[in-house]
């Protein structure tokens, strides 16, 4: 049994007090598969990854995800090789957890039908350029006044507003705007190319998550709702914080291979005996110290000054030229032991069947239309109290129309009549 704690708290807010119900449960007691997002239903107008990879976040800690997709112009993630069980398998993974109605926003019955869908779903994300959703009639001014609870998260390049707010953009140009490509890599060499999209995921998708969070939060201390505005290039700004702060405060600016984290010291990725390669980060004095002596050259230590720039690049030198020595397992089996920061540059199959991803969880199986099971990258978040729960792979566009329309109170004539509209495509 469940013992509950009832604390009624006034709280003050612009619109005068509101008197909050706040509950403690046993800590020694939980409910059967409680997750820690399950009472959030949100609407999710989105399209390949940035929303989709923040909502399957949600989904993922159980929050209950409705995809609003357009049945004239599908997601293109849907369309993106290779496939799996007859579905892309970056659709099949971003989008699991969720259901998908088809709804053409360009006919006022899929408006109609997507404001009605406000009295349940009382979270919406959308990743529109500014102003598209206002033409639909379904911009935050719009559906606040239908529900001025509503959270409006609008993932965004450039933001609501700015003089960039309606340029075309893609993930290599919010990294380059943001000023984190001017010093990203070795100096004199083209900006590296990340084999994920930085930007669209840590800049998009994880800040978006955050200020969706945040805003319900809020929400539950003043009762308003509020629209949550995430630029990707505003985030990959803010990223800069650790080497931007040296420029803003002491007008030192970074530039490529000058810092210790982008070429301008030892900390690096070195070319071993096989063609493979090893990350070596031992920056801390007592991680360089057993480097020196893991790699049997006490010279190495003279020249530790992380401030004289010669210096590093000889100890660069000195440290490749006794990497290419040796192949990689060679040197995974030397540092095995070794508390020093050192680490195999894996393939993404050898990270897939590595023991630290099996004991962590990190890939699943989950649930194919058919019966079958597919695998994929499982949550990385862990809570004490919950597990993720996988339910299926993203599903088939509109899979879950009638049973939403029911669900609103439609019956059959209604949908039929909503469909004569061309409300569903």
């Amino acid at each position: 049994m469940i013992e509950i704690i009832c604390v009624f708290v006034y709280l003050k807010s612009p619109s005068g007090p509101i008197l909050c119900l706040r509950h403690k449960t046993n800590n020694n007691k939980k409910e059967p598969g409680m997750r820690p997002l399950q009472n959030l239903k949100i609407l999710d107008f989105t399209t390949l990854v940035p929303g989709p990879f923040a909502t399957m976040m949600l989904a993922d800690m159980g929050a209950d995800i409705l995809r609003v997709e357009s049945p004239t112009r599908p997601d293109m993630l849907r369309a993106m090789p290779p496939y799996a069980d007859g579905t892309s398998t970056g659709h099949g993974i971003l989008n699991r957890n969720k259901r998908s109605i088809g709804l053409d926003l360009k006919k006022p019955e899929a408006v109609a039908i997507a404001k009605q869908l406000l009295a349940e779903y009382d979270i919406v994300i959308e990743q529109f350029r500014p102003g598209v959703m206002d033409r639909f009639g379904l911009g935050y001014q719009d559906l606040s006044k239908i529900n001025p609870g509503i959270i409006y998260c609008s993932i965004t390049g450039y933001g609501q507003t700015g003089p960039n707010r309606d340029r075309a953009g893609h993930d290599n140009n919010y990294l380059s705007l943001s000023g984190l490509n001017g010093y990203s890599g070795r100096k004199n060499e083209r900006t590296p190319i990340m084999g994920m999209p930085i930007a669209d995921l840590a800049g998009g998708s994880l800040h978006g998550v955050i200020g969706i969070l945040a805003a319900v939060n809020q929400r539950h201390i003043s009762g308003e709702g509020q629209h949550v505005d995430i630029s990707m290039t505003d985030a990959m700004f803010a990223m800069n914080s650790l080497f931007g702060s040296n420029y803003l405060a002491a007008g030192t600016e970074p530039e490529s291979g000058d810092t210790n984290l982008n070429g301008g010291s030892f900390y690096d990725y070195y070319r071993t005996a096989d063609g493979r390669h090893l990350s070596i980060g031992s920056l801390e004095p007592q991680f360089f110290q057993q480097l020196c002596a893991t790699l049997n050259d006490s010279s190495l230590l003279e020249l530790a000054n992380p401030m004289d720039s010669e210096a590093q690049k000889l100890l660069r030198q000195k440290i490749e030229a006794i990497i290419e020595q040796k192949s990689l397992d060679e040197w995974v089996a030397i540092f095995a032991q070794k508390d020093c920061c050192v680490e195999p540059v894996l393939t993404f199959a050898e990270a897939s069947a590595s023991e630290h991803v099996a004991a962590r969880d990190l890939v699943v199986d989950v649930q194919t239309h058919e019966g079958g099971v597919q695998k994929q990258i499982g949550s990385a978040i862990k809570f004490s109290n919950s597990t993720p729960e996988y339910g299926s792979i993203g599903v088939p566009l509109g899979q879950h129309n009638n049973e939403v329309l029911k669900a609103l109170g439609l019956d059959d004539a209604a949908i039929q009549t909503a469909k004569d509209a061309g409300a569903f495509g």
